[in-house]
């Protein structure tokens, strides 16, 4: 349920950032999520369909970039991923450091400056 409270800080962060600019309207919203972060993106998209509803962000797109775990042991200083297991796969120790993976942040927005033009309909005869 956390998701909830994510998606919402997402969209007022891009919402305010969009106001700064002087945006009329927020296309695309890139979010870069780490391996063992805790967020699931389909339940990110889920909440974001019902609450961006309103607001300028309305239908923009959320991208997803997913950053693979990596740690460094603290014995001998190897660096890995997690297709090597958790313990390091040179020495075994189970003491490590996460380098990269547990992020979660909004990294950029794009968005329109002007409004998009009323679509033209041909007269009705």
């Amino acid at each position: 349920m956390h998701e909830l409270s994510v998606t919402e800080q997402i969209r007022d962060i891009a919402v305010r950032y969009a106001n700064e600019a002087g945006a009329m309207k927020i296309t695309d919203i890139y979010v870069v999520v780490g391996e063992l972060s805790s967020i699931v993106d389909d339940s990110v998209q889920f909440y974001w369909n019902y609450i961006s509803e309103g607001t300028i962000a309305a239908g923009a797109a959320l991208h997803f970039r997913r950053l693979p775990a990596t740690f460094v042991c603290r014995r001998c200083a190897r660096q890995y991923g997690t297709k090597d297991g958790l313990a390091c796969p040179t020495c075994g120790c189970s003491d490590v450091q996460v380098v990269q993976g547990e992020e979660f942040y909004l990294e950029a927005i794009d968005v329109a400056r002007e409004a998009e033009p009323e679509a033209a309909f041909p007269p009705v005869p």
